[in-house]
């Protein structure tokens, strides 16, 4: 067991604030504006992300810490990721965040901000990873992956191969059929589904020194209107879907502790190829 969060850390030790952590899209004619209690950073945020980070942590197969924060504030905890990227040093275990996120829409590093169409009240905030527009809210589970490639010896392209191939062996264990699609980054429902074609897993990262931060969304059983309000990813029309829409019924953060297994599960596979003089060419278990 980790005892607590990496050491540095300011939403642990108190030494720093948000003060500059990004904010919300600001007003401006012709734009759209952040609106609604959730656009700030407040103090009981900091605290509730604080109290999660603190708690004990887990050990996964592969060198992963395992974090379950809860239902937390998306600004908090993109602060946190940033923080524990700039502070980790050579030793610092590659660390996997599962929790839920208050509603927010998210704008990728190059999104065109045409791609919401009616925010309403859900804040909009610009941040630093890839991707276009997407949508985080309770109901829905979000794995963060604060991984160093160099370390692994993972490309930046295999590693998204890698969190994609973990959504579906989890959606796989819950009896869903999930596919890639060629230059969309994601999960989407495959046949016999009725839905198939429709978008159930998001994914997006931000590679700063060699190591990630942001991770993978999985809809799992949430409230899907807000989706009507942006194009998901930059998709035009794209139908998103969750699990309990296809009969399914799980918790997020079963959902969640599903896909770090999976993903831990892989990792080993690779380490132990490598370990093999496989040169890092693995035979993948499959599922």
């Amino acid at each position: 067991m980790v005892a607590s969060f990496h050491p540095g850390s300011p939403l642990v030790d108190g030494k720093a604030s948000l003060a500059d952590a990004p904010g919300p899209v600001p007003a401006s004619p012709g734009a759209f504006a952040a609106r609604g209690t959730g656009a700030g950073v407040t103090h009981a945020d900091e605290q509730a992300l604080r109290r999660a980070l603190a708690q004990p942590a887990q050990t996964l197969p592969g060198g992963f810490v395992l974090r379950s924060l809860g239902l937390q504030s998306y600004l908090p905890t993109w602060r946190a990721m940033r923080s524990f990227t700039d502070a980790r040093g050579a030793d610092t275990p590659d660390e996997i965040w599962l929790l839920e996120h208050l509603p927010v829409y998210t704008l990728g590093q190059a999104a065109d901000p045409s791609h919401v169409l009616d925010p309403g009240a859900i804040p909009v905030v610009p941040t630093d990873r890839g991707g276009q527009v997407s949508y985080h809210g309770p109901g829905q589970a979000v794995v963060y992956c604060l991984f160093d490639l160099r370390r692994r010896r993972w490309m930046v392209r295999e590693t998204v191969q890698r969190l994609e191939e973990a959504v579906i062996r989890t959606l796989a264990r819950h009896g869903v059929v999930g596919l890639r699609r060629p230059s969309a980054p994601g999960v989407y429902v495959g046949a016999p589904h009725a839905r198939a074609g429709a978008k159930i897993s998001a994914l997006g990262l931000k590679v700063r020194n060699g190591c990630t931060y942001h991770g993978v969304s999985i809809n799992v059983d949430m409230d899907l209107r807000p989706f009507a309000g942006i194009n998901p990813c930059g998709y035009r029309g794209l139908e998103s879907v969750d699990l309990a829409t296809l009969g399914v019924h799980a918790l997020p953060d079963a959902v969640a502790m599903c896909f770090a297994t999976e993903l831990a599960m892989l990792a080993e596979d690779l380490e132990r190829a490598q370990g093999a003089g496989a040169g890092g060419h693995s035979q993948l278990r499959s599922s």
